[in-house]
């Protein structure tokens, strides 16, 4: 199937400012208590008033974004102080640690044992205190980050439920995620700061993450970078595999290494010819790299961030290499991904599909799907086809 570059541009550009971001908008902003609402069903209406902290700061980021990148609207950075100023009266302890849930008011249900809450603190007022200019939202931001700097080798720390020296491993969403957070932070971090921590997070997810006989990304591998033979070290998630390539690119791209960039376009279709099912259509949420059953029952759903994802990935991909692989996958995850999770009645996306590709949850917000994936995505798509099409 043939694409227009032009055509793509403004598909994912109407998508976004006439379709997503009015429907967060006009349903999520809680004007009364703080912050913002996530638990959207399909037609926008509030199931649910906790708050989660990943999430809200993940909205913050995003209305923050789209001030600093797409226009300066007064109603954008409105939202985003809005929900800022809600998580800094609210959003940790005595000690600066961010809970992972509160209840509508601000007071907190679930303590802060997840380093993501943390990490999206620091990206949220990282890109509010551009917006802003607010020297308390630096402050905040660089904050955030030192707690993730010292916690990512024991990211739960006194939360960990799991038994000390027996079996240890280490994840990829927290390299992962620490490149990403960290090249969003550029602008504050000093330069030698950001080289440092730029370096060891490419080198720790494409040295002991990636597997280099399979060309896969792992989950979760041992300390040393050797896998593991059980449930968590057999497991792989293709969309945080794709997602980290992206992120890789990211930085390959900006310090002109074309061979890292051509490394990450080979693990994204590596992982797509694994991960793709050849009966239904769609990407596997969990596989086991040895073929066994999985530990996750939900292994066989279609979820929106992993396709969304990698739509970013493959249009990447594709304009940094002109790779004729990209380009073909890119159609096929994108007919895909636009004929089933694109809400065409009440707008936004769903979030979750089974394995046949029918709608699981018609929810558009919840306690994992909030204000961030589709939006950075039809930008980010957006702007690789603009570029694309200027080319």
């Amino acid at each position: 199937m043939n694409y227009d570059f032009k055509e793509l541009a403004q598909l994912y550009k109407d998508t976004l400012l006439n379709n997503v971001v009015p429907f967060w908008e006009q349903n999520s902003i809680d004007w009364e208590c703080g912050g913002y609402y996530t638990c959207l069903d399909r037609s926008g209406k509030v199931y649910d008033t906790d708050k989660f902290i990943w999430l809200q700061n993940r909205q913050v980021w995003t209305f923050s974004m789209l001030y600093n990148r797409v226009e300066q609207r007064s109603e954008w950075l409105k939202i985003a102080g809005h929900g800022a100023n809600f998580l800094a009266e609210h959003g940790r302890d005595l000690q600066g640690n961010w809970y992972f849930a509160l209840d509508r008011a601000g007071q907190p249900l679930v303590q802060p044992y997840n380093i993501f809450s943390d990490c999206f603190a620091a990206m949220a007022f990282s890109q509010f205190a551009l917006a802003d200019g607010e020297s308390w939202a630096k402050d905040v931001a660089l904050q955030a980050y030192q707690n993730v700097l010292r916690r990512k080798d024991d990211p739960k720390g006194r939360y960990n439920k799991t038994y000390p020296g027996t079996r240890s491993l280490k994840s990829l969403a927290i390299p992962m995620i620490l490149a990403n957070l960290t090249l969003e932070m550029a602008w504050l971090l000093p330069e030698e700061e950001l080289d440092r921590v730029l370096d060891l997070t490419v080198k720790e997810v494409m040295g002991d993450f990636l597997d280099k006989e399979r060309g896969l990304m792992y989950e979760h591998v041992a300390p040393d970078g050797s896998h593991v033979d059980c449930f968590e070290g057999r497991s792989l998630n293709p969309g945080h595999g794709i997602e980290a390539m992206w992120f890789i690119m990211d930085i390959a791209n900006r310090r002109q290494d074309t061979g890292t960039i051509n490394q990450a376009v080979d693990v994204v279709l590596n992982i797509l010819n694994v991960a793709w099912d050849d009966k239904y259509g769609g990407i596997y949420y969990f596989m086991d790299a040895d073929g066994h059953p999985p530990q996750q029952l939900e292994w066989n759903q279609k979820l929106w961030w992993v396709h969304v994802e990698t739509l970013v990935a493959l249009a990447m991909g594709y304009r940094l290499t002109g790779r004729a692989e990209c380009w073909d996958w890119y159609c096929k995850v994108h007919e895909y991904t636009w004929s089933h999770f694109a809400d065409t009645e009440h707008g936004e996306w769903f979030g979750y599909l089974d394995r046949q590709g029918e709608v699981l949850l018609d929810l558009k917000g919840g306690k994992w799907k909030g204000c961030f994936h589709v939006p950075r995505a039809l930008l980010m798509c957006w702007r690789e086809f603009e570029k694309l099409g200027n080319g």
